[in-house]
């Protein structure tokens, strides 16, 4: 029956002829990528989020996919391009909210708990703890170690007037105890002595790591040992099972147990930061973002809502039901395509929404 054809995934595979005409359009579009999509707080152009490293990620997650899987980009077919941009549109509308609108690739302190930043925010915020973040038992062999020695500070942070300077984490031995961001802190005080100046971070204004008492995060965290797992790129990856797949699927593990690896000298375990500070794999924070996209989004397929169904269904019905861009909001924010589903509202639905008509009337 002609139901079931639907239901086969032979029919959502890329065709050549159709990435072709999408990459086409695509780079005949860049200016307005950078200039009037990637935008810092809705007018500056972002710094992070940049059109070469996304259509550099977008390439390889085409071409090479991920454990078989690949980023649609369309069927064979006069418009089979636009089930393409009606998936690049939804990617990209949710990363605009995630994190393009603030300019990070680090997840940024922003849980202000009992009137404080907890520096120990880095090891969960909201009463998460990421290094808990454990992947379900048929892919455990997947996650990474905690290495509770492990120490990296984050490369992007906020930017308001005294805003937290970047996430860090470390051993006991390193940090016995985490205080708080003092973001009432005036650094820029040259008359001192010594002097001082507000060296945390570029263009810091304010503030200070303040570390002369402990103080707990929501969790009741007050190190942050082994807690190097923030979120990081365009849909801030996040915790031992996400990176760890990373590594398993496109970095060194990959290589070193012998299946082909695109990145076969970077351990997303050792350095999860590599994702925001690679300056020779710009593309690896746009690249984090699409792995997840196609393993929970385009694959998604829950209580009779399937992702790939929705996609050419809201094409093919004309692209104005905006049902289908609010049930990928939920998928995105809130792990359901029917929130709230046990977790709350979606973060901003709204915002997604019109982000995803923004980028889809751009394209078209």
């Amino acid at each position: 029956s002609k139901g079931n054809e639907k239901q086969k995934p032979s029919n959502y595979v890329n065709d050549a002829s159709t990435v072709e005409k999408v990459f086409d359009i695509l780079d005949s579009k860049s200016s307005i990528f950078d200039n009037t999509l990637f935008l810092y707080q809705g007018s500056t152009p972002s710094e992070v989020y940049r059109y070469d490293g996304f259509v550099k990620g977008l390439q390889i997650m085409v071409e090479d996919g991920v454990a078989g899987k690949h980023y649609y980009l369309g069927r064979k077919g006069e418009s089979g391009h636009k089930y393409g941009f009606a998936n690049i549109a939804a990617f990209i509308g949710q990363s605009m909210k995630e994190t393009i609108q603030y300019d990070a690739c680090d997840e940024n302190s922003w849980d202000y708990f009992n009137m404080e930043y907890p520096l120990s925010n880095a090891c969960g915020q909201l009463e998460q703890s990421y290094q808990d973040y454990h992947c379900p038992d048929h892919e455990r062999h997947m996650e990474c170690e905690v290495d509770p020695k492990m120490s990296i500070k984050g490369v992007t942070h906020a930017k308001w007037y005294g805003a937290p300077g970047p996430l860090f984490c470390g051993p006991k031995s390193e940090y016995p105890h985490t205080g708080i961001w003092d973001y009432t802190y005036n650094c820029n005080n040259p008359w001192a002595e010594p002097p001082e100046y507000c060296l945390e971070y570029e263009g810091q204004k304010a503030g200070r790591y303040d570390n002369s008492r402990p103080v707990a995060n929501r969790n009741g965290r007050t190190d942050v040992e082994g807690c190097c797992w923030w979120g990081r790129g365009v849909i801030q990856t996040t915790g031992i099972c996400n990176f760890g797949k990373l590594n398993y699927f496109l970095g060194k593990r990959a290589k070193d147990e012998g299946r082909d690896s695109r990145y076969p000298k970077i351990d997303f375990c050792k350095d999860p930061e590599v994702i925001c500070s690679s300056e020779e794999h710009k593309e690896l924070k746009w690249i984090a973002g699409m792995f997840y996209w196609i393993e929970s989004v385009q694959s998604y397929n829950e209580r009779g809502w399937n992702y790939m169904d929705e996609l050419h269904n809201f094409v093919d019905g004309g692209m104005a039901d905006h049902s289908f861009i609010d049930a990928v909001s939920g998928i995105v924010n809130r792990g359901c395509h029917d929130p709230p589903c046990g977790t709350g509202p979606v973060d901003g639905a709204h915002e997604r929404a019109g982000n995803f008509n923004k980028v889809l009337s751009a394209l078209l």
